[in-house]
């Protein structure tokens, strides 16, 4: 298994719907439920059967799956599953070694009756709202904690969210106009993308089997931990894409508007970028010579990916005004894109007599082509280093949500000369340890990890790994997502038989420290705007429990073949980082200078009032008065803090050297 790709996932990934080309026509049987869940169970690092347990969870996700956000059904509806008796756990549970998903199937009917009851009164309330100009006053952050009670209150729920939508598109400038007409054809986009998700359950019987089985499979892998799932190939190939940064096609982003499919954005470099002659906003309305309107979302996707010739083309409409248009074609050649936007970025700043670097790391990323996030960041030092003496650096990771484990570790060990990253534990109490083992660093000087909240998994890995060796200190909000487990993944075989992800392990690094539930806790706090956001892994349904093993600072080299082990020996150990109090011994001043700055900013002071309000869900505009400048303020922290690292070197040097002798 472990010479099988490690993926370490956290938060969902956000990616942007691509041009793809996927596989043919995939379907699902029933008898795949329980063989794709065995093959997860035999993976997984704490549940070995299917039991009663998991059965109950996998009944309750599949209904909140279905209506998280509590329109559709009713309590009396939910309650069954959500809080099911012993019996038909126990049914459950028989049936499905049994190949039988009756209860689900069940389920799913009373799911399909709650699907068209909504339709109905959708339509109902839609009809009200596009014959009103005005718009009932509602509040913007509403949720509900539980399912609604009667009709009336579910209807009322309806109406309250159907009446919010207006209210955004409205403030989005989403609609030319503010006439029936177009609120109506408001409505009949929101209805197409309300039925592409209602579709899937409608279709769950009989010929639907397929979609049945896929609900269901999903509700039972989510049953045994918070971040293993079960992916259908098209989520299997948007997340491939997000992990390789690379994907085949002609580069365009589509959103769907409610005069049909537009050009939402254009991937940097592609083919329609290249081709200068489309905008965001255009109108896609034809592919190849054949009308694409009134065609559905997923019949513009199939009509773009063609019969697999290199060439497509594309009609669109450019409109100069809100009544004028221009119409035109393009010819482009489907080709293999790098997704530029989504690597490291670097900037500088000049400092004295030398530059304070900013490295941006949106995620661990890697190719089957040789392009990683490592051998992206070496790049950038060494671009970084000709611009003048490094005397700080930033790594910037608030927004990373994880990637590859072995990246991680190298990402890692571009800033420790040799030594333990991650120590990866398994269900039978395997032990693995993962080393950088080139005996340099590529950098040595004041470093700063910025991180947040969303900081996730690798990223978290990468941020305590240097944070336990002392060669950097970590600033953001007070501590990052938590989530300290490995996965198991088929989402890069492209030949694999079915896509998902397992929990096989838990992850720690060198100090024994594991960042499950706790997160990476910041040595400097300065928040970020999701401090005010209830994130993370102590927030998910079923995560796995946080524990601690023995540290590493000296390697055991207890996984190391007996054969290898005299290489080891000899030039490895020798090269160990050895764990650095340098900066912790500047952190008391640090942070009192980092607090005294924050107080005295008059921007960060309109910020963190902005991030109180959120917490108390008083969503707002700031007005001109209100706003806080076009400044990156945690970044100019980070780099502020790294000044006072320069500044206060020589004298904690001294310090530390008196300590030591």
């Amino acid at each position: 298994m472990r010479n099988r790709v490690l993926k370490i996932f956290a938060l969902p990934l956000a990616i942007l719907t691509v041009l793809c080309s996927l596989a043919g026509a995939f379907q699902l049987k029933k008898t795949d439920v329980r063989s794709t869940m065995d093959e997860m169970l035999a993976y997984h690092v704490e549940y070995k059967e299917f039991s009663p347990l998991l059965a109950k969870r996998s009944l309750k996700i599949y209904v909140e799956q279905f209506d998280p956000e509590k329109f559709y059904l009713l309590s009396s509806e939910a309650r069954p599953y959500l809080d099911p008796k012993e019996d038909r756990i126990r049914t459950v549970v028989q049936k499905y070694y049994k190949d039988d998903l009756s209860e689900y199937d069940a389920l799913n009917q009373t799911i399909q009756k709650a699907i068209l009851r909504s339709r109905s009164y959708r339509q109902e309330i839609e009809r009200e709202l596009v014959q009103s100009d005005a718009i009932p006053q509602i509040g913007m952050g509403e949720s509900y904690l539980d399912y609604a009670n009667s009709e009336k209150e579910l209807k009322a729920r309806l109406k309250n969210q159907l009446t919010r939508i207006l209210m955004i598109e409205k403030r989005n400038g989403t609609l030319r106009s503010w006439t029936a007409d177009q609120r109506k054809k408001l409505f009949e986009l929101w209805e197409r993308r309300f039925m592409r998700m209602e579709n899937s359950y409608l279709s769950a019987t009989g010929a639907g089997e397929h979609y049945l089985c896929m609900h269901t499979l999903k509700a039972m892998a989510k049953s045994l931990d918070a971040h293993t799932s079960y992916f259908s190939p098209e989520e299997a190939y948007e997340m491939r894409t997000s992990l390789e940064k690379q994907f085949e096609g002609i580069g365009v982003v589509l959103r769907e508007g409610i005069d049909g499919v537009v050009i939402h954005d254009m991937i940097k470099g592609g083919p329609a970028e290249r081709s200068g002659k489309i905008a965001p906003g255009d109108l896609l309305v034809e592919i190849d010579g054949r009308s694409m309107e009134g065609a559905s979302y997923d019949d513009v996707l199939k009509s773009l990916q063609g019969a697999g010739t290199g060439r497509i083309q594309l009609g669109l409409r450019h409109f100069t005004s809100e009544n004028d248009s221009q119409f035109y074609r393009v010819e482009l050649k489907r080709e293999k894109i790098v997704m530029q936007d989504d690597r490291v970025h670097y900037s500088f700043e000049r400092y004295g007599d030398g530059i304070i670097g900013k490295l941006n790391l949106p995620s661990f990323y890697e190719s089957g082509e040789g392009s990683s996030c490592e051998a992206d960041l070496r790049a950038a030092l060494r671009e970084l280093k000709k611009q003048g003496d490094l005397v700080g650096l930033v790594l910037d990771m608030r927004e990373n949500s994880g990637g590859f484990l072995n990246q991680a570790v190298k990402v890692a060990g571009l800033f420790v000369s040799s030594g333990v990253i991650v120590i990866s534990k398994y269900a039978q109490g395997e032990t693995q340890y993962l080393r950088d083992l080139d005996g340099k660093s590529y950098y040595q000087g004041p470093l700063v990890i910025l991180t947040s909240k969303a900081s996730a998994s690798a990223a978290e890995i990468v941020a305590q790994a240097l944070q336990d060796y002392g060669t950097g200190l970590v600033v953001g909000d007070d501590r990052t997502y938590g989530k300290g487990t490995i996965q198991y993944q088929t989402v890069t075989d492209t030949s694999a038989a079915s896509f998902f992800k397992v929990t096989v392990g838990r992850y720690y690094t060198v100090s024994g420290r594991t960042t499950q539930i706790d997160g990476v806790r910041a040595d400097i706090v300065v928040p970020t705007a999701y401090s005010a956001l209830a994130i993370g892994e102590r927030y998910l349904e079923y995560p796995l429990k946080s524990d601690r093993i023995p540290s590493a600072y000296v390697d055991p080299l207890t996984d190391v073949d007996p054969r290898n082990k005299p290489w080891f020996q000899k030039n490895y150990l020798p090269n160990l980082q050895k764990k650095l109090s340098l900066w912790t011994q500047m952190l008391t001043q640090l942070r009192e200078n980092s607090a005294y700055r924050l107080k005295q900013n008059k921007d960060y002071s309109l910020f963190l009032n902005v991030l109180e309000r959120d917490k108390k869900g008083d969503y707002f505009t700031p007005t001109a008065q209100e706003n806080w400048g076009v400044d990156d303020l945690q970044m100019v922290e980070a780099v502020n803090i790294l000044k006072d690292m320069t500044m206060l070197k020589p004298s904690a040097a001294k310090k530390v050297a008196l300590l030591t002798n």
